[in-house]
C-alpha cells in the first residue's frame, strides 16, 4: 500500500497570485495537486485558463513544475484568473479575486467524466463555485466518482463568494471536511443548524454534530500556527503544530490538506494523518507563495525547515 500512487484530483481555480514582489502560480486546488504530486502520488489540477498570454505561461509553469496541464480546459472568451495578494507583517495574505474569468466556466466534457472514474480523491473548495456553470460542473465531478473515491471539501471562504446552499450542498457531497478556526463559526452561522457557545469547545461539539448530519467520515479543523483538531465518529486527535520563521501563509492550508489526504488513502491513523499535514503545512508557511520547489525532494525540504523527527511515508 505504501507505493501505490494515486490519483488525486484538484477541482476548480487555476490562476495567477499577484504579489507586491511578482506573479506566482496558484489557486488552493492547484496548490494542492502540487504538493500531491511532491509526496508521490499523481496530483491533477482540473481547472480553465484563458487563451492568452497568462494562460500559456501557466500550462508552461505546470510542465516545469512536473504537474499535468491535460485538464486545464482552454477558454477563448475568458481571461486567465489572477488574485492580488497583500501579505501583512504577520505573513496573512488579503486577497482581491478578479471575477468572470475562465474557472468561472467550467465545461463538463467526456475528458473530464473519464477522469472522474478514475480518481482515487479530488478536493475541492466554495470558491470555484462562485458561478453556477463552475458549480453545475463541479457537482457533476463529484457525482460521476466511484463510491470509494474520498471527497474532501476544504471550504476555503473568500471574499463574500459563498452562500449557505453551496455550503451545505458541498458538505453533503463529501466525505471529509477541512476548514479553519476562523471559517466553522461562519458556516455555524450561514447554515443556521445549531445555536449556542461560541467558545472552541462549543465550536467543537458543533463541529461533531456536522459530521453526524452529513454522514461525514472525517471533518478537519486547521487553528492556524496552533495546529489542528481531526475528528472522526470514533475518535478526535489535537496536534499542537510546528513552529517555523513565516514566509506567507499562502498555500499552506492546501498543503496541509495534500497531506492530510496523501496519509487518509494510505489508511494511517489519526494521530500519523495529523503530524504528517502539519508539518508540510508549516514547510509551505515558510516558503513563499503555494507552490514552493523542492529540491532534492520533499522530505528533505520539509525535514530541514520544521522539525529534525523521522517522517512517516
Amino acid at each position: 500500500m505504501a507505493d501505490q500512487k494515486f490519483v488525486v484530483v484538484g477541482l476548480g481555480e487555476l490562476l495567477w497570485d499577484v504579489f507586491p514582489s511578482g506573479k506566482q502560480l496558484g489557486g488552493a486546488p492547484s496548490n494542492f495537486a502540487y504538493i500531491t504530486n511532491l509526496l508521490g502520488d499523481k496530483g491533477i489540477p482540473a481547472s480553465r485558463v484563458g487563451n492568452d498570454a497568462l494562460g500559456e505561461e501557466a500550462g508552461k509553469r505546470l510542465g516545469e513544475l512536473s504537474v499535468s496541464a491535460e485538464f486545464a480546459q482552454i477558454d477563448s472568451d475568458h481571461p486567465t484568473g489572477t488574485v492580488k495578494v497583500e501579505v501583512d507583517p504577520r505573513g496573512q495574505p488579503r486577497f482581491e479575486i478578479t471575477q468572470n474569468v475562465a474557472w468561472d466556466f467550467l465545461e463538463w466534457s467526456n475528458s473530464w467524466q473519464q477522469l472522474a472514474t478514475r480518481t482515487d480523491a479530488v478536493c475541492f473548495g466554495s470558491l470555484a463555485q462562485r458561478s453556477s456553470q463552475s458549480r453545475s460542473t463541479i457537482r457533476k465531478f463529484l457525482g460521476a466518482l466511484r463510491r470509494d473515491a474520498v471527497s474532501v471539501f476544504d471550504v476555503n471562504l473568500r471574499q463574500k463568494f459563498y452562500d449557505s446552499e453551496i455550503l451545505s450542498e458541498s458538505m453533503r457531497l463529501a466525505s471529509i471536511l477541512k476548514l479553519n478556526h476562523e471559517e466553522l463559526p461562519v458556516i455555524k452561522r450561514l447554515a443556521a443548524r445549531h445555536h449556542g457557545e461560541d467558545e472552541e469547545r462549543g465550536e467543537l461539539k458543533w463541529a461533531e454534530a456536522l459530521l453526524q448530519k452529513f454522514g461525514l467520515r472525517m471533518i478537519c479543523v486547521t487553528r492556524g500556527a496552533n495546529g489542528s483538531v481531526l475528528i472522526t465518529r470514533e475518535e478526535r486527535h489535537e496536534h499542537s503544530g510546528f513552529k517555523v520563521k513565516i514566509a506567507d501563509t499562502v498555500g499552506a492550508g492546501d498543503a496541509f490538506t495534500a497531506a492530510m489526504l496523501h496519509e487518509v488513502l494510505r489508511g494511517a491513523p489519526l494521530a500519523q494523518i495529523n503530524e504528517t499535514a502539519n508539518r508540510v503545512g508549516a514547510w509551505v508557511a515558510s516558503q513563499h507563495g503555494g507552490m514552493p520547489a523542492a529540491p532534492g525532494g520533499l522530505w528533505q525540504n520539509v525535514d530541514a525547515i520544521v522539525s529534525t523527527s523521522p517522517h512517516r511515508s
